[in-house]
């Protein structure tokens, strides 16, 4: 009965630890956001979210290693215990570098 209540334990320990962000799925954000702006604005709107995808990419990883530590060491994913995840932040980011770059191509920007 011990192994079952075990097993059960760290099944749930480890379905609640941060996802790597490449395993994170991004958020459909409508192309129809970013049509107003020209190509130079895209541009620049590209740049800013994907440095921003970066920053909460490299957030999310440190989580999913604290996790991992965490999980490994006591049991207990730590960072996702005390906020740390961020994948929220970035199925979002990830959803507006996408909508920019189909608008720019759709648009026709270089």
């Amino acid at each position: 009965m011990k192994k079952y209540v075990a097993a059960a334990a760290t099944l749930a320990a480890l379905s609640s630890c941060a996802k790597r962000p490449d395993a994170i799925v991004p958020v459909d954000i409508p192309m129809a956001v970013y049509q107003g702006q020209n190509c130079q604005q895209l541009g620049n709107e590209l740049i800013k979210e994907q440095q921003n995808l970066a920053a909460v990419s490299k957030a999310q990883n440190e989580a999913a290693t604290g996790d991992a530590v965490g999980v490994f060491l006591i049991g207990v994913p730590m960072s996702s215990a005390v906020g740390g995840d961020k994948e929220g932040q970035v199925a979002v980011a990830k959803g507006k570098v996408q909508a920019i770059e189909n608008t720019l191509k759709s648009k026709g920007c270089k």
